[in-house]
Order: C-alpha cells, then structure tokens, then sequence
C-alpha cells in the first residue's frame, strides 16, 4: 500500500541532481521479460540515450503497473509505464493505494488488450464457466492483478485467484494447474503465441462487461478488437483495452521532460516493437490524451512548441 506521505518523501529524495537518479540514471520502471512494457521501455530507453547521451536511461523490470509506481514513490525510478485504470486508482487513493498520488502523465504511447487465455481444446468458452476454477490474474503488483478483480468481482464470478508472472502461467496453463490466465499486453505477445503453438490457446470474448466496468470505475476501458490471426485462431475477438501511460516523478528536470516528449514525438516509428501487429498507437493526437491523469505541465508545454 503507498500513502500520499510516502510517495512525496521517495520525490523529495531525488531532488538536486541535474538529471534525477543516482549517477545521473533515468530508470524506466517497465513490466515483465516478454511482455510489450519492456520492449517498448527498450526503445525509448535506446532513442533517449542517443539524443541525450549523459541521462544514462536504463529499464527496470517489474511486474507491473502497481509495481512501477511503487518505485516512483521509492525514488527507484524517474519513469514508469503504468495502465490507466492503475494509474485512476493512485491519483484517487483507492485500493491498493491509500491515499491520493498526485501524479502527472507525459503520453499515452500504446493501448494494452485485456487477454483472457484458455486451452482451445478445453470446455470453457465464457469468463462464468470459470467459477470455481483456478486462474491466473495476473502477477502481483501487476496492473492486470487490479484488473482481473475488478473483472471477476464486477461479473459475481467467483474464482480460485492466483497471482503468476507470464512464464510461469503459460506453464502452469499448459499443465492443467490453472484453466485460465489473464494477461495485459500488446499483439502479438510472443509468450502466448509460444503457447499457442504448444498446446493451442482460446481467447474469451469479455465486450459484455464493459459497461459494468466503466459505470464503477469509469471511463478507463475501451471495447478493442484483437484481429483474426494475432494467435492461431482465424476469429476476431471482442475484449476491453486500456490505454497504457508514461508517468514521471514528480521531480524529474525539465530538460528530462523536454527530451522525453520529444522522443516520443519525432521516434514514433522508432518505438513500436518489431512483432507488433499495428494495433497499438503512437501519434501526437492520442499522445496528449493522458486522461485520467492531467499532462505535466512541461510536457504540455513541449506539444504545443512542436505542433503549435
């Protein structure tokens, strides 16, 4: 759990360097070996330090969203990708945080699919034929982990929870020990189409608790398609996206800011993972739509200077 108070000391720690972190580091906390936070973190990690050689940006793994907002408020980190839905429940001190975060965004840089996995040769078809069943939602610290109990809460599903990384649910999937996994990522997740080569994988449709979702926790979830073909599966399924933001501490430099926006700016084509399918977005229209949290206030600055 993070407090208003902790959060705050962990930002003052880091003030008085030219740029924040220790050594002068720009860490970008990111998510799991695998998944498309690292990947992404990779690219922006490797665009920033060509533009702007003495920040030293690294990526940290993590599991997730909740995670990487934890080592912001740590002062571990100077950058975080977090998911909105996370990112709502800090700025409004809601579980698991207890007390309000007053963080900014710097870009909404891609949009994260909801992947519920089952076995394509197994009987479940629906998220209510998983009652009673054990699943995966989700790493702890993971944005999905908030997620998924939302999900399952929200549609009076009940569920045997478990809290695996993604190699260890694809494993535990392909075993029998769990009939389900939730993963949060982009398309293709190579994990998941390792999976889908190995025992064959089923994506839920889950476009009937949208509305649900958005009247408790608001308007944090899209309805998003993952194309015909992202997995072995020729068929189009219906799931619930939620946008995936770039997030600052509080004392990163002005300068650091600048650079960051810039990037994200004029290296968008730079910043897409090679396996992506197209599906997921980079452009300065979607970039400043960094609803529910406000953009920084020298991000704002920044667009308007390279768009006018």
């Amino acid at each position: 759990m993070l407090s208003r108070r902790g959060f705050l000391l962990g930002a003052l720690g880091a003030v008085g360097c030219s740029y924040t972190g220790p050594s002068g580091r720009v860490r970008i906390a990111a998510g799991e070996a695998g998944g498309f936070y690292v990947e992404f973190a990779r690219l922006l990690a490797g665009e920033m330090n060509a533009v702007e050689p003495e920040l030293r940006v690294e990526v940290v793994e993590t599991l997730g969203s909740v995670m990487n907002i934890s080592r912001i408020a740590a002062g571990e980190a100077e950058l975080a990708l977090v998911l909105a839905d996370t990112l709502a429940a800090a700025r409004s001190g809601t579980a698991p945080f207890t007390s309000p975060l007053e963080l900014t965004a710097l870009g909404r840089v891609y949009e994260n699919y909801m992947q519920l996995v089952v076995r394509a040769d197994g009987p479940i078809r629906t998220l209510s034929d998983l009652s009673g069943q054990h699943v995966s939602l989700g790493a702890s610290g993971s944005g999905a982990a908030l997620f998924g109990s939302r999900l399952v809460t929200s549609a009076a599903v009940s569920v045997v929870a478990d809290h695996h990384p993604l190699a260890e649910a694809t494993s535990a999937l392909g075993s029998g020990r769990v009939q389900a996994l939730l993963w949060s990522g982009g398309l293709p997740t190579p994990a998941l189409a390792d999976l889908d080569t190995a025992i064959g994988i089923r994506l839920l449709d889950l476009a009937s608790y949208i509305p649900m979702l958005r009247t408790l926790y608001g308007p944090v979830y899209d309805q998003v398609t993952i194309p015909g073909g992202t997995y072995r599966d020729p068929n189009p399924i219906t799931t619930i996206g939620v946008p995936n933001l770039l997030v600052p501490a509080p004392s990163l430099p002005t300068p650091t800011i600048r650079t960051t926006v810039q990037v994200l700016v004029d290296r968008a084509t730079h910043l897409v993972p090679q396996q992506a399918l197209g599906t997921q977005y980079l452009d300065a229209r979607s970039l400043i739509d960094t609803v529910p949290a406000p953009l920084h206030p020298a991000a704002a600055a920044t667009y308007r200077t390279l768009h006018g």
